[in-house]
């Protein structure tokens, strides 16, 4: 089979979201499958080299574009990608490629540095620079592909390598992991505008989490109003999250803190309560957790006053915990 029938077997499936492609290698025959990843896929769509080892081989891509920004969700069995210089030149890639691994190992090499990469962790690598990317077990990533001036102007720290790690114990790693996830899935969000923002939020994250070296109160005022609304993320569940607790995380003033909250059209105090109530909402919603008492749940999210949370929910949702509990039983 020549590489023109091979790629009208493997055509994108009109069945993904859209403008999303879906190369797979299931239709291609076993001896044929990495001749064709090599040359159809890796070489005339990415740009990269490929070498796969003898034997069996199999791998799927879906991948979509929304302007400049690219996504793509990634399964395969071992092997190995390069991207040389001779590739760059051909195609220059003024972007970083942000990678989450979510299943197997993955060795990078770039510019003398090197790391393995496992499940829930992320790495950035800078695409003007040559690398190599070892499969050794296949497994599965998200990658997102972000035109460096998004990344930089956030954090011109990443200048200094063009390989970073980030590991998977940071809550903003957490965060950033699932915003790749939403941005490369096949269920991923439709619009330019809606993937722009969520974009725009992800650089904001891996910001944070490579700022290892910066004091929080250094950063600048987008990344700390994320920090902010991160730290506040992982802590909704303690009834003594306030103001100052939070200020004095973040080594900042209670007045500055509030002043990051007033640029996103928000007061701290309602931000919190709207988020415990958002949260409260869907567990009282989830099968999983019909076993608990609707008390439960609420002191679950930080609420310590039964008839202040009684009296909010309905405000919030015009009908009583319980209501909504049940209104889907009816």
């Amino acid at each position: 089979m020549d590489i023109a029938t091979r790629e009208r077997v493997v055509r994108p499936d009109r069945s993904a979201p859209a403008r999303a492609n879906v190369w797979s290698t299931d239709p291609i025959g076993e001896r044929e499958r990495s001749a064709y990843w090599r040359e159809v896929i890796c070489k005339n769509v990415f740009n990269i080299s490929v070498e796969a080892p003898p034997g069996a081989f199999s791998a799927r891509i879906t991948a979509r574009a929304s302007g400049p920004l690219r996504f793509a969700m990634v399964e395969s069995s071992a092997y190995e990608f390069i991207r040389t210089r001779k590739d760059i030149e051909a195609g220059p890639a003024d972007h970083y490629s942000i990678c989450l691994q979510l299943a197997g190992t993955i060795v990078l090499h770039q510019c003398g540095e090197s790391f393995a990469l496992h499940p829930h962790e992320i790495s950035i690598s800078d695409g003007l620079q040559p690398f190599t990317t070892r499969f050794f077990d296949g497994g599965r990533r998200a990658v997102a592909v972000i035109p460096r001036e998004m990344v930089d102007r956030r954090a011109p720290w990443l200048r200094r390598s063009p390989l970073h790690k980030l590991a998977a114990a940071s809550p903003y790693v957490d965060l950033a992991a699932r915003h790749i996830l939403a941005l490369a899935s096949d269920k991923a969000v439709a619009s330019d505008q809606a993937t722009g923002l969520l974009t725009e939020n992800l650089c904001n994250l891996l910001a944070l989490a490579s700022a290892t070296d910066i004091e929080p109160a250094r950063l600048q005022p987008e990344l700390q109003i994320e920090a902010l609304l991160a730290f506040c993320r992982h802590n909704l569940h303690d009834p003594d999250l306030s103001p100052q607790r939070v200020a004095d995380h973040f080594g900042m003033s209670v007045r500055t803190l509030h002043l990051r909250f007033k640029q996103i059209g928000q007061t701290f105090g309602h931000w919190v309560l709207t988020k415990r109530l958002e949260a409260c909402a869907k567990a009282l919603r989830d099968p999983d957790q019909r076993v608990l008492n609707i008390s439960d749940i609420a002191y679950r999210w930080g609420f310590n006053d039964l008839s202040y949370f009684n009296k909010a929910f309905r405000a919030r949702f015009n009908r009583t915990p319980r209501e909504w509990r049940h209104e889907l039983d009816i």
